[in-house]
């Protein structure tokens, strides 16, 4: 599933009323109450401020809030945004400022989606994985050879160093382990040395890894 790497917020306006979307990366119920809680402070004049949250590892758990909107109208609408981008560990709350016209559920439905939808369009958001950081130690002409077959097998490069031996550390998921260190071993006819295996969990983004 995907996560928030760094949370945005937007703006749309409807028939007058202004719609404010503010979109957080949480780890729990408790971060997200409070994420709300501060968006209520923050814009404290408004008259609703509807919440959607999809939390775990794989988007478990998850709950929304109409704030005195039509039953429906606001956080279903925001929180099936939020599953259709397959996020998880995320919240959102959108602010309204009533502008005179009343949009009636559908309308109120599309205008609450639609502030997410804008709101989640200026946040970056990267592949959540876990799995390992391994770093391999080498001769210089085989670290050639296991660059290379990283490369080739789309297996990202997040450090090298150069002393008397190379060492590079990868990233692999935990399906990809095993056969990427009999892949490297093969390459190498036995000469890389597998000098450390940690358990991390990172994201993909457009321009790389992020440790998480």
């Amino acid at each position: 599933m995907k996560i928030i790497l760094k949370g945005a917020s937007a703006q749309i306006t409807e028939k007058k009323s202004r719609f404010i979307a503010s979109v957080k990366s949480v780890r729990t119920p408790e971060e997200a109450d409070d994420f709300i809680l501060r968006t209520k402070k923050q814009y404290w004049d408004a008259r609703h401020n509807c919440s959607a949250m999809i939390l775990g590892e794989r988007g478990e758990f998850s709950r929304c809030s109409d704030d005195s909107e039509p039953a429906g109208s606001a956080g279903r609408p925001m929180l099936a945004v939020l599953s259709g981008e397959e996020l998880t560990d995320v919240c959102v709350v959108v602010t309204r400022y009533f502008g005179g016209v009343l949009l009636g559920t559908g309308g109120l439905a599309r205008a609450y989606s639609g502030a997410v939808q804008e709101a989640l369009r200026a946040c970056v958001t990267g592949e959540r994985t876990d799995g390992f950081r391994l770093r391999v130690r080498a001769g210089y002409n085989d670290a050639g050879r296991i660059r290379y077959l990283l490369e080739q097998k789309h297996f990202p490069v997040t450090d090298i160093s150069y002393a008397d031996m190379v060492e590079i550390e990868t990233l692999a998921d935990a399906q990809s382990l095993a056969s990427l260190k009999a892949a490297i071993t093969e390459k190498t006819n036995g000469k890389a040395a597998f000098s450390a295996e940690e358990s991390v969990r990172w994201a993909m983004t457009k321009d790389g890894p992020v440790l998480l």
